[in-house]
């Protein structure tokens, strides 16, 4: 499986899915290790997530939707805000509490 995928036609940047390394972390401890991978994956390919089009979040449960939101805000770029989904799901792991899929521009 890919990390990233690059249309360099379209100059558009699709990642995977991100869940943390560190399962034991909650739910916030787990958004700010997810997003810093984000972080680490875009930049690797030439942009930043000031260039964020789309993000799709999952939650094992919405119970953690105000700690996970809390760490996106302060994370996202304020001038650039994406369009984003966030639903609860079942999760590959039973201790992945959040997973974070993004599409920016290059």
């Amino acid at each position: 499986m890919s990390q990233t995928v690059v249309n360099e036609a379209t100059g558009t940047v699709y990642l995977a899915g991100q869940v943390p390394n560190d399962y034991s972390l909650d739910a916030k401890g787990q958004t700010k290790e997810v997003l810093g991978k984000i972080d680490t994956l875009l930049e690797e390919v030439g942009t930043d997530k000031s260039k964020l089009l789309q993000a799709q979040v999952w939650l094992k449960t919405m119970d953690d939707f105000g700690a996970v939101n809390e760490v996106w805000q302060s994370w996202v770029d304020k001038d650039n805000k994406p369009v984003r989904a966030a639903v609860e799901a079942n999760m590959a792991h039973p201790d992945i509490l959040v997973e974070v899929m993004v599409v920016a521009s290059k």
